[in-house]
Formats: structure tokens, C-alpha cells, sequence
């Protein structure tokens, strides 16, 4: 009897251990959970030709540990597993996973299928060759683009070909370990360089009735569209019935529309065949727009965040829609994907000197899924990048972040010399924080060029709060009783041990709090502190 109670634990152990990732939705935050637990993405992307073959990956692996990521973002070609149609080769594949399991890093796959940044550079040759069969699209003076159509039957079959390939061989040799743990469909999908596709098939599917998966969405959700798609649609009288320009109007934004509809269907299609034999969380990714860019002026009709109703709409088995970062706008974009419940996840942001701040910010104000600099590898002396610092920090408090997710006891702030400063409300307390360099007596202070600050702060009691980040000062407020002034009765700086017991690395008071005036992080440091409160008259 003891043997068989041995062996149904063990059984059950096992299937834990083997469950494959997913998103956990709880009220109105999502969690990435990996073998049962959650998991915050610490990833990079690495640039798009570096993982092309094995050999020019070997110097490679070592750079990501070294700046603590714990996932690597990896393109992953159409034209090198089907170099001849119906012929697949895996083998790339089968090493990058391996190496990365060896180096414990997850994994997450970036389909460059039909489409990378717009254009169907990663398409196999045979598809590129055969125009006929998988035509391309053409802008508004009938030229063809190096653009595949998303009309095309033959173009979605091909793709979705090689897809469920690709997941039923991942599953295959990596169901049991989940080092693949999310895949990105496509990449930066977008019309160029007009606003859609006018070749023929293109030009049939415009000139018929709107399909119902968007008329049935537009009536459904009509008080919670976003405002810039709502402001399209009623502009022309909310219509339900009739073809694009009936409903929407004869004009560009309502080419983009058409245009986007018809990607989210095509890609909705790839995603929901590859998530048929391995369901893994699968997301789009979009280039953002430019201020004062018509469509067909940018990459139009990806999944861009006033389009999100229309790419709801069209793929309901894409989990959520990712935003790549080339604009310095970072919490004006983030706000716009953080809508209608979207997780936030982004898979890339130029690797510049932001991203560490910007990583914190990520995790701690909108509790996001992960963040994920582009061309990782880049740097010669990885063990020194900031990025490192900051992921360091997420990982230690890990525990707490995943604790406090989807409460107010959660929060983040992103200071810079736009923005000095920010007030949080937790419990009985206002935080008022700013810039380190808000400081008169900081270096730079005086100057144009304030690096940014960024921290998580998290309420583990009613007094008690951690503030984990670099360039930052705060200071408490008790807003239940203004007669109560609020004074630091500890500040610590440490980390938390194996068992997330804190320890203690030093023991802050005078210089450090300004003599007990605010807790202080000073830029170039990245440090965790622990702050205990109390309020005397």
C-alpha cells in the first residue's frame, strides 16, 4: 500500500512538473505561470541574424546569463525549417533549445513567417519565386510590394504548414521540460506603403459587406471600443450593416481598418492551428506609429492600440497584442496597451541606457508579463550592464511582486527630467516620489541630461514598505490624519536569501535618509531597501 501511495505522489509530482505554461487571469491582472508558478519574463531578443546558426551563437549564451536574464527571445525562419516545400529541418531548432535549456534560459520562438517588420523577407524561396501561386500585395498605384497578401488561401496555408510543424516539434522534444514557454506570431505585421492592399483579391474582399466577427464585436462592445476606433466608427453614423466605406467612410483610416481585420484573421488563423497541437500563450507584436503619420506612412494596420478592437475582433486566439519600443514615449504607449484587460508584455525596446528603469517601471506599475531589450548581445561587457542590476532586483523580490499582483499594494513609478516627480497612494500613506537628481546637492543635478529613475515599491504591511530600484528618493505622507507627521523608524538596505528571509546588507540612517528626511536610492546604484514607518504629533 505505501508503495502504491509512493508511486500516485510521484505521479502527480510529475504531471506538476510537466504542466505546460499558460496565463492565469485574476480580476484584472494575468500572470504568466510556468511549471504551476508565476514567472516574470526577464528576457532579451537577440538580433535578428545571430541565431542563424548554432556556431555564431556559442560566445552568445554567456552574455545573457551574465546580465540575469532568465528568457531569450529567439527568430526562428520560415526559410531555413522549409527550405523545400513539405521538406522540414529542425535541427536549428532542436540545438537553440538545448543550448538554452543548458544555460537555464527559457525560451520564446519569434515566428518570422509570412511577415518580419512588414515585408516577407524570411519567406522560403520557393514562395518568393512562385508569384502566382502566393501573390503579393500591391499599394495604391498597382505596384507590387515584397509583401505577401493576407487574401491569399495559399499563402495561409503554407504558413500555417510550416507553424504547426514547428509546435508539434517543439512539443515533442519539450513538453516534459517547458523551456518554450510563450511563442510570437509573425513580427511586426504592417501595410506599406500605402494604407491596404488593392491587388485583386484584396480589392473583392473590400468591395463586400463587412464580416460579422466585426459588426457582431462593434454592436457587443460599443460603450467600451477605445476611443480613437469609437471615434472613427461614429464619426460615419455606427453603423452595423454594409461594406467598409458604408460603414466607416470613404477614407484611409478606413483602408487601415480593412486591412487589419483581414491580418488578425490570417494570423488568428496560424495561431489557433499551432495552439491546436501544443497550446502554449501565443501574442502579436506591433511597430509603433509615429505622431502626425497617416496610415500607409507607417507600417499600418498591425496590431498598433487603436486598432486593438479590430484585432480582438479578428483573433480571438491571440492571447494579447505586445507593443516594440523605438519611441521614446515609454508610459504613453504602455498606457494605451495596458486597455481592456491587454497584459502588457514588451519583446522589444531598443537596448539603450533607459531600459533598466524602464524594466522596473514595467513590472512594478502595470505588473506587466516581461520586458525584453532587441540585439541583447550587443554589448562587449555585459556583466556591467545596468539591465543586469535591475533584473537582479526583480529576481530577488520576485516573490513579493507575485504576492502583491493585482493589488494597490503593488506599484511603480518612471522619473525623468520631464517628469521629476510622482505621488502613489498606499494605505494610510501618500509617497511622493522624485528623481534622484532632484536633489540640489546631486552630481548633474544642474544638468540637461538627468538619467532616468525608475524603482517597485511594495506595501508588505501597514507601515512597512520595500522600494527596490536606482535614482530615486521618496518621501511619506499620512493622508488618514494630516495632523500626524511620518518619520523613517528603519531603513535597511539588503536581499532576500534562498529561504526569502531579508538579510540585512547595511543599516541606513544620517547621510543615507537625509537624517531621517526620505529614503534615498542615488542613481547609478541599484539597491532594495526595506522602510519601516511611524507617525508621531
Amino acid at each position: 500500500m505505501k508503495n502504491l501511495v509512493f508511486l500516485l505522489t510521484l505521479c502527480l509530482s510529475v504531471h506538476v512538473l510537466a504542466q505546460k505554461p499558460y496565463l492565469k487571469t485574476t480580476g484584472n491582472t494575468t500572470q504568466l505561470m510556468v511549471d504551476g508558478q508565476p514567472f516574470l519574463i526577464r528576457g532579451g531578443e537577440l538580433g535578428n541574424s545571430t541565431a542563424s546558426t548554432i556556431e555564431n551563437m556559442k560566445p552568445v549564451w554567456e552574455k545573457l546569463t551574465a546580465m540575469n536574464l532568465n528568457t531569450v527571445l529567439i527568430p526562428i525562419y520560415w526559410e531555413l525549417i522549409e527550405p523545400k516545400e513539405g521538406e522540414f529541418d529542425f535541427k536549428l531548432v532542436n540545438d537553440l533549445i538545448l543550448e538554452a535549456r543548458q544555460h537555464d534560459l527559457k525560451v520564446v520562438p519569434l515566428w518570422f513567417g509570412s511577415w518580419k517588420n512588414s515585408m516577407s523577407s524570411h519567406a522560403p524561396s520557393w514562395v518568393k519565386l512562385d508569384q502566382e501561386r502566393f501573390p503579393r500585395v500591391k499599394d495604391d498605384r498597382g505596384q507590387s510590394q515584397e509583401i505577401l497578401s493576407p487574401f491569399s488561401q495559399e499563402v495561409l496555408e503554407a504558413d500555417k504548414k510550416a507553424f504547426v510543424a514547428l509546435m508539434e516539434f517543439i512539443k515533442r522534444i519539450d513538453e516534459e521540460e517547458n523551456t518554450v514557454i510563450m511563442v510570437q506570431v509573425e513580427n511586426e505585421i504592417g501595410m506599406l506603403p500605402s494604407a491596404r492592399d488593392h491587388q485583386a483579391l484584396a480589392q473583392k474582399a473590400f468591395e463586400k459587406n463587412v464580416p460579422k466577427g466585426l459588426t457582431e464585436y462593434l454592436k457587443k462592445n460599443q460603450e467600451v471600443l477605445v476611443p480613437e476606433f469609437a471615434s472613427v466608427w461614429k464619426a460615419n453614423g455606427a453603423k452595423t450593416w454594409g461594406n467598409w466605406e458604408e460603414i466607416f467612410g470613404a477614407n484611409v483610416y478606413t483602408d487601415e481598418s480593412f486591412m487589419a481585420y483581414y491580418y488578425s484573421v490570417f494570423t488568428n488563423d496560424i495561431t489557433a492551428a499551432g495552439k491546436a497541437v501544443y497550446d502554449l500563450p501565443m501574442y502579436v507584436n506591433a511597430a509603433l506609429n509615429r505622431t502626425g503619420r497617416e496610415p500607409g506612412e507607417y507600417p499600418s494596420a498591425g496590431p498598433l492600440p487603436h486598432l486593438m478592437d479590430v484585432w480582438k475582433a479578428g483573433g480571438t486566439a491571440i492571447d494579447f497584442l505586445s507593443p516594440d519600443f523605438y519611441n521614446p514615449d515609454f508610459k504613453h504607449w504602455c498606457d494605451l496597451y495596458a486597455r481592456q484587460h491587454n497584459p502588457l508584455f514588451v519583446p522589444e525596446h531598443g537596448f539603450d541606457e533607459t531600459v533598466a528603469a524602464k524594466a522596473l517601471y514595467l513590472f512594478g506599475h502595470y505588473q506587466g508579463l516581461g520586458f525584453s531589450p532587441f540585439h541583447i548581445e550587443k554589448k562587449d561587457t555585459p556583466e556591467e550592464e545596468d539591465l543586469g542590476k535591475a533584473y537582479t532586483l526583480v529576481e530577488n523580490i520576485s516573490h513579493l511582486i507575485h504576492q502583491k499582483n493585482g493589488t494597490s499594494q503593488l506599484d511603480g513609478v518612471l522619473l525623468s527630467k520631464a517628469i521629476p516627480g510622482t505621488k502613489l497612494r498606499m494605505g494610510d500613506y501618500l509617497l511622493h516620489c522624485k528623481n534622484d537628481y532632484t536633489l540640489s546637492w546631486t552630481p548633474g543635478a544642474r544638468t540637461n541630461d538627468w538619467p532616468l529613475g525608475g524603482a517597485i515599491i511594495i506595501q508588505t504591511a501597514p507601515n512597512e514598505f520595500f522600494v527596490s530600484g536606482t535614482g530615486v528618493v521618496v518621501t511619506f505622507e499620512h493622508v488618514a490624519d494630516k495632523n500626524l507627521n511620518v518619520g523613517l523608524l528603519k531603513v535597511d538596505e539588503g536581499s532576500f536569501d534562498a529561504a526569502q528571509n531579508w538579510v540585512v546588507k547595511r543599516h541606513l540612517n544620517g547621510d543615507q535618509t537625509h537624517q531621517g528626511r526620505h529614503v534615498s536610492i542615488p542613481t547609478g546604484s541599484f539597491q532594495t531597501q526595506r522602510v519601516e514607518l511611524y507617525t508621531y504629533k
